[in-house]
């Protein structure tokens, strides 16, 4: 019976420690974007995703000639000095997870 409490909190521990891990090709859309978005507004220094609300989207389709091969969308929080209003977030990823457009709108 301990055994098997046991076994069952470990996968808990291990559930826990695996949804609060941030898939690489979101960090990659995380960091694309804030670096275009500081181009344009150096007093950004933040971008923080609802990972709740994200969906991440295999893909086999192209934009003119560069090939996309995942879509991640969902709701993005743009730190600046006086407001964090939510955010649309779009993000498209071409072979090795390299980031072809990151697109930012407010709801």
């Amino acid at each position: 019976m301990r055994f098997a409490f046991a076994a069952f909190a470990a996968s808990l521990v291990v559930s826990s420690s695996a949804l609060a891990q941030v898939p690489p090709e979101v960090e990659a859309c995380r960091l694309s974007g804030l670096a275009a978005l500081q181009k344009r507004s150096p007093s950004l220094d933040q971008i923080t995703f609802d990972m709740d609300s994200l969906g991440i989207s295999k893909a086999d389709t192209k934009v003119g000639e560069t090939p996309i091969k995942m879509v991640i969308m969902g709701d993005a929080y743009l730190q600046r000095d006086k407001t964090d209003k939510p955010n649309r977030f779009l993000c498209l990823l071409s072979d090795d997870s390299k980031v072809v457009l990151t697109f930012f709108t407010e709801q």
